[in-house]
């Protein structure tokens, strides 16, 4: 089951700026690159097809490292995407639904111990948690405007209570693992209250884990009894890459 999404056009972090050349406009290049010859040399005149993006290392499904959260992790140094150990990379899936959760709010330590409870489980060490807020649909649907705030989000407190089960890489289908940017400002506007800005990636100050970000079809997994595989993109000492995690469901 493949877990991501495409990389397309799209405004931010949420796309790529992509400059298609088809086989026809290639020609000029395939000149270029091999001397001497016309394009009636060529199969059918035509050349190859190539793409070239311009985009984030957070655009599309992509994969958080530590280092994109603070420069240190427990007073050591934090390790960048292509220091991420390859063991973490894939191990068994667990799909938490949180779909029950409003918009804008946190989801919590017990939300995460109820929706465990209910699917008779126990987190082990090297599970990949998958959190399941169903707001992928608004992707599918280019409903951009819901897709970046109709969600639920991570908090710090359940963070940390999956890093401390031996969690090391988590995934959730909405645009951020945290809530939403204008839901957190708003209440730090309220309250003044720093600890709820950016507070389920900052967690990872105090403990390493990776994380994915826009993910989708968890709807479509088992609540465990999976295998997730989720290798990013070696960029050096990067913040992020992107990936392709897909899940292997045994019949």
């Amino acid at each position: 089951m493949d877990l991501s999404l495409e990389i397309k056009e799209g405004p931010g972090v949420l796309g790529a700026k992509i400059k298609y050349l088809n086989h026809k406009e290639s020609v000029p290049q395939m000149l270029t690159s091999w001397p001497g010859i016309n394009a009636e040399d060529l199969p059918g005149g035509l050349g190859w097809a190539v793409e070239t993006l311009t985009l984030n290392t957070h655009s599309g499904t992509h994969m958080d490292s530590p280092y994109h959260y603070y420069p240190t992790m427990a007073g050591q140094k934090s390790r960048t995407i292509d220091e991420m150990p390859l063991e973490w990379a894939y191990g068994p899936g667990v799909v938490l639904d949180m779909r029950h959760k409003r918009p804008g709010t946190v989801i919590t330590p017990e939300d995460v111990q109820s929706a465990l409870e209910k699917m008779d489980y126990q987190i082990r060490p090297l599970d990949i948690v998958l959190v399941m807020t169903g707001a992928d649909k608004y992707w599918k649907d280019n409903d951009i405007g819901k897709y970046v705030a109709e969600y639920a989000g991570m908090g710090r407190q359940a963070t940390l209570w999956l890093i401390n089960q031996g969690v090391k890489l988590v995934g959730t289908d909405a645009v951020g693992w945290d809530r939403s940017f204008a839901v957190q400002a708003k209440e730090f506007q309220e309250t003044g209250n720093r600890k709820l800005i950016w507070e389920g990636h900052f967690a990872g100050i105090e403990a390493e884990y990776y994380q994915m970000e826009k993910l989708t079809n968890l709807d479509k997994l088992p609540p465990h009894g999976f295998m997730v595989y989720c290798f990013p993109i070696k960029i050096f000492k990067a913040s992020a890459a992107w990936v392709r995690p897909v899940a292997i469901i045994e019949e």
